[in-house]
């Protein structure tokens, strides 16, 4: 399905859990000197513009990155907060940073990046993004069959991200079945899922089915995203990870207690 359009979310709370927590693994990920591949399954259009209509009309923008913002809360060093600051500095303070742009902001020049994108408006708008960096490979193709493709890749050493929009009940299923394979072809690979929380508790079956693949590094965490009595269908933030780097929890935990609530 191509109908998702991420520009409506752009910048919320959950965005900021999900974005937040991927600077931490970047960050942790690129202390040694080795050359990194980063691979995101569903990139998006890498950057998104806060003011557009389209993110107006949800207002997650404000409450999300715009909240923490003026709230302060970031820590001046905190990797995300300096990409950020960059983003900000170079295209205004409207604008608000991807994964894929992101990842690019943080990863080396030793490092190699590989966005698969179907949806043809965000597969051209990541192309624009990027067309200056040789580090970054735009691929259109599904994000699943692309991913696999290209494994293990060459650096070796890997962080992937998948991020898929859930747009149709069986995907969570679709994700709960790829991610071993994922490991299958590449056991060394750090792997960093996004899931909804939902009313409709449809990320219980992702989770169970990965909690019983007997993954090595298998860590799971859940922030709210919604306050209490709200009526959004949308009310938490998932993450599960395989392979987690040691030494990361304690800044996992410093991003679950700035992600914002909606009202």
């Amino acid at each position: 399905m191509l109908s998702y359009q991420h520009e409506y979310h752009a910048g919320g709370p959950a965005d900021v859990h999900k974005h937040a927590s991927l600077a931490v693994l970047l960050a942790r990920l690129t202390v040694k000197e080795r050359p990194l591949t980063y691979i995101e399954s569903h990139a998006g259009d890498g950057m998104y513009d806060l003011e557009s209509p389209s993110a107006l009309k949800t207002g997650e923008g404000q409450q999300g990155i715009g909240s923490i913002w003026d709230r302060g809360v970031l820590e001046w060093d905190h990797p995300y907060r300096r990409v950020i600051e960059q983003v900000r500095e170079r295209f205004g303070v409207n604008w608000y940073p991807g994964s894929p742009w992101l990842a690019g902001a943080l990863l080396r020049e030793q490092d190699s990046i590989h966005l698969m994108e179907l949806h043809p408006g965000a597969h051209g708008s990541l192309r624009r993004v990027f067309r200056a960096d040789n580090r970054v490979h735009v691929h259109r193709r599904d994000g699943y069959e692309g991913v696999l493709a290209i494994l293990p890749p060459k650096p070796r050493r890997s962080l992937i991200l998948i991020d898929p929009a859930y747009e149709v009940k069986t995907e969570y299923e679709q994700v709960a079945r790829f991610i071993p394979r994922i490991h299958h072809k590449c056991p060394e690979a750090v792997i960093m899922v996004w899931y909804p929380l939902l009313r409709d508790p449809l990320h219980q079956g992702l989770c169970s089915m990965l909690s019983q693949a007997d993954l090595p590094g298998f860590y799971r965490r859940e922030t709210m995203v919604a306050a209490p009595g709200s009526s959004r269908r949308l009310y938490g933030s998932g993450l599960v990870f395989v392979n987690l780097p040691h030494g990361v929890l304690d800044a996992l935990d410093a991003v679950d207690r700035i992600v914002p609530l909606h009202e």
